[in-house]
């Protein structure tokens, strides 16, 4: 089974105990970006994956999410920020430059400038590459560990503070995905991915030093706090945080930034005696 895995530092401590301490059997990773990561779960060369949470609209019917972890922020978030060179408000008309590496953040974007600011700006893609030569643009969005180095960009907006402050509601930036096909084959590893994701984030309460160590090994480039940066996000996937997701993706739906969300299919999982979880259910709305 080819498992995804979102290579920046926020991704890390769902993986952390597989890659210190227990491969999971069966199971290749494959890191890549957010938007590398979206294109091979719609290409199929991916069977499980977080994946961003607008790339979910429009693949329901192929898609069931995991119903007990995501990647969000209530407010602040520190690593989806628009950085520009004049006040947020004085963008209309202006080049903003475009990291491709997160359709979530993107379309984010795009629904705080024209909704709330009624901005029009023109937006370049940084195309392929996620990293973004910020010459030449009024305004850039940074997302990932690039967001996280040092900035010095007069003005400096985190996108998961004003989504909060504008709409009420959380960003949901990831979601974890199963291909809905390959639950009834692969049901064995899929469980054992999501236990080493519970095993991996009881270790920032039962050895968060350890794992905070490894993830600063892992992506030496980042300057900001990391012990700080983890308390800022959200892991669980919580049914405030799933409300939240509904709202994005039913206004990104209404605005035309992405296709129609009808439902949000979750996997179930159905219990044995002792509680013991062997079994997934696909059909499950939450």
């Amino acid at each position: 089974m080819n498992l995804g895995y979102i290579d920046y530092l926020n991704c890390y401590p769902f993986y952390h105990h597989m890659f210190e301490y227990e491969p999971v059997s069966g199971v290749r990773i494959v890191p890549g970006y957010p938007s590398e990561l979206n294109r091979m779960i719609q290409e199929r060369s991916l069977d499980v994956s977080p994946i961003s949470a607008a790339a979910y609209a429009g693949l329901e019917d192929e898609l069931v999410l995991i119903p007990e972890f995501c990647l969000s922020s209530i407010g602040y978030v520190r690593s989806v920020v628009l950085v520009s060179r004049m006040p947020i408000e004085d963008l209309q008309g202006r080049v903003i430059g475009l990291s491709s590496a997160s359709k979530t953040s993107v379309v984010l974007l795009k629904i705080l400038l024209q909704r709330f600011y009624g901005i029009d700006a023109v937006y370049v893609p940084s195309g392929t590459s996620p990293s973004l030569d910020r010459e030449g643009y009024d305004a850039a969005l940074i997302i990932g560990n690039e967001a996280m180095r040092q900035l010095r960009d007069p003005y400096v907006y985190d996108l998961g503070d004003l989504w909060l402050r504008k709409t009420g509601y959380p960003v949901v930036f990831a979601v974890f995905a199963i291909r809905s096909e390959i639950i009834e084959t692969h049901e064995k590893e899929i469980l054992e991915v999501v236990a080493s994701y519970r095993r991996s984030l009881d270790c920032l309460r039962t050895d968060r030093t350890g794992l905070i160590q490894k993830a600063r090994e892992r992506y030496p480039l980042v300057s900001w706090d990391i012990d700080a940066y983890y308390r800022l996000l959200q892991f669980r996937f919580t049914p405030g945080l799933r409300e939240g997701l509904g709202y994005y993706l039913a206004v990104a739906g209404e605005m035309g930034f992405l296709p129609e969300t009808r439902v949000i299919r979750y996997a179930a999982y159905v219990d044995t005696e002792g509680g013991v979880e062997d079994r997934l259910d696909a059909g499950a709305r939450l």
